[in-house]
């Protein structure tokens, strides 16, 4: 597998962590109430930090070859 594909796979996954973020804190402050809330919420905060994270790789990392 080239490096261009194995960044695209990691970006898609940045993606899908982005958006798995979004549902979940959306979940976390409409339909949930109490303990449960503040764990989805924790979850979905992690889920945002990991994706930060991949897209600053993808984006430091330049172009490939």
């Amino acid at each position: 597998m080239s490096e261009s594909m194995l960044n695209m796979y990691i970006s898609f996954a940045g993606m899908i962590f982005m958006f798995l973020a979004i549902g979940l804190i959306m979940l976390s402050r409409l339909k949930l109430k109490g303990v449960i809330s503040v764990i989805v919420a924790i979850l979905a905060y992690i889920f945002m930090i990991l994706a930060g994270i991949i897209i600053f790789y993808i984006v430091l990392s330049g172009p490939t070859s």
